[in-house]
């Protein structure tokens, strides 16, 4: 138990010194939800219920979530909502688009600056009703989430 401690402790710090890196946020994200606060979205659309085949719980408790998550080749994963921050470890990507609800790009991956450096962490923010496209015909998709409860 102490072990995982270290390695969550050493996860959030390598995550908030990498904070914001290759993000593009839409800053005008439509929610479908009568409410912005994230506690109080439905659960419907919670990511391991709307799209299980993609998001799998390697553990939970009080204080996080884990995720495992994968999208295969040409894959599009059901939309769905993240309610809580997140750290995300990426392992492997080719290019993707993320769409939200309105199917408005949120992030468009051959649109960076620079290419992925892979493997990476970053922090993500809540996460309205969004869809991840993976447009790679041979790269899988491959990422771990710690979704930190509030």
């Amino acid at each position: 138990m102490k072990t995982i401690k270290i390695q969550l402790a050493i996860l959030f710090l390598l995550t908030f010194t990498l904070s914001g890196f290759c993000q593009k946020l839409a800053s005008n994200q439509k929610f479908d939800f009568k409410s912005k606060n994230p506690a109080e979205w439905t659960l419907v659309l919670d990511a391991v219920v709307a799209a299980p085949k993609n998001h799998k719980i390697l553990l939970e408790n009080d204080m996080v979530r884990v995720l495992e998550v994968t999208l295969a080749p040409e894959e599009i994963e059901n939309l769905h909502h993240h309610k809580w921050p997140s750290v995300i470890y990426l392992q492997e990507a080719g290019e993707y688009i993320d769409t939200d609800i309105d199917g408005n790009i949120i992030l468009d991956s051959r649109e960076l600056k620079e290419p992925l450096k892979l493997p990476m962490t970053i922090w993500k923010d809540s996460e309205a009703p969004h869809s991840v496209t993976n447009l790679s015909k041979t790269q899988t998709i491959r990422l771990i989430r710690v979704e930190v409860k509030q």
